[in-house]
């Protein structure tokens, strides 16, 4: 269901890691009347503040459910392991899943990646957040697997990142109620993708309807034939030959082609 009535300000949810800087400076450049407002979640929480209502639309890892939440792909994160600045994969520039064979590699309870088996050798225990988990990379413990955005972060002086190969990577998409996808929405959908703000799509019809409106006056005078009477300097219609002679030039340039370079 489309909303016909647009609400007064739009809130936007968005998971750790994601930055929705970029489309937020769109919106408030394109409809500067209507509020933004951001709404922090956890990746596992945000379908459910969907759901509820405490976000028009969320900036979310998948999958989420399609049963009733729309979903538009963004990108894919680079998956990374976090790992001491003195750690021997330091020295590389890319590490495989195979590398971390014999290291401990946390899988903290938060973890946003879809592991059949994850990499490594399993802590004695997971930790429960991301967070906790870089703690106990930077005291040497372990080493810890994440999406890029999650690794900068969480970013401390004495750690560092890889990319890795061969593992699962994480995809952010724009997520929404389907049953809700109101006039807002479709602005949001609009700038996420790219479209114009002329675009016949993710605008507010308002902006759409105010050329029209001036149509009328321009045709008008048009019509009256004043744009001659001005242009003749003495008051009296063009002849018809003048006119076409007029026009002729504006034709030729425009049915020549203009040699590329």
């Amino acid at each position: 269901m489309t909303g016909s009535e647009a609400p007064s300000s739009f809130r936007l949810a968005y998971v750790p890691g994601v930055t929705p800087a970029k489309w937020v400076r769109i919106w408030r450049e394109r409809l500067p009347d209507v509020p933004l407002e951001l709404v922090a979640v956890s990746a596992a929480e945000a379908p459910e503040a969907l759901r509820r209502g405490d976000a028009d639309a969320g900036l979310v890892r998948l999958p989420v459910d399609r049963a009733d939440l729309s979903a538009i792909p963004l990108y894919t994160e680079t998956t990374v392991v976090v790992l001491p600045k003195d750690h021997l994969f330091a020295a590389v520039d890319e590490v495989s899943a195979e590398d971390l064979a014999e290291e401990i590699v946390f899988h903290p309870l938060d973890d946003t990646l879809e592991w059949e088996r994850p990499p490594g050798l399993p802590a004695f225990e997971r930790p429960a957040t991301t967070g906790d988990a870089v703690e106990l990379v930077a005291a040497g413990v372990g080493l810890l697997v994440v999406p890029q955005s999650l690794a900068r972060l969480h970013h401390r002086r004495d750690l560092t990142y890889r990319p890795l190969s061969d593992v699962p990577q994480s995809r952010v998409a724009l997520s929404w109620p389907e049953e809700r996808t109101t006039d807002r929405v479709e602005d949001f959908i609009g700038i996420v993708r790219g479209r114009t703000v002329n675009s016949t799509r993710g605008r507010r019809p308002a902006a759409a309807e105010e050329p029209k409106k001036a149509a009328p006056r321009s045709g008008k005078a048009a019509g009256a034939g004043g744009g001659q009477r001005r242009g003749s300097g003495s008051g009296k219609p063009a002849a018809k030959g003048a006119r076409r002679g007029a026009g002729a030039p504006q034709g030729a340039r425009r049915g020549k082609p203009r040699r590329r370079s």
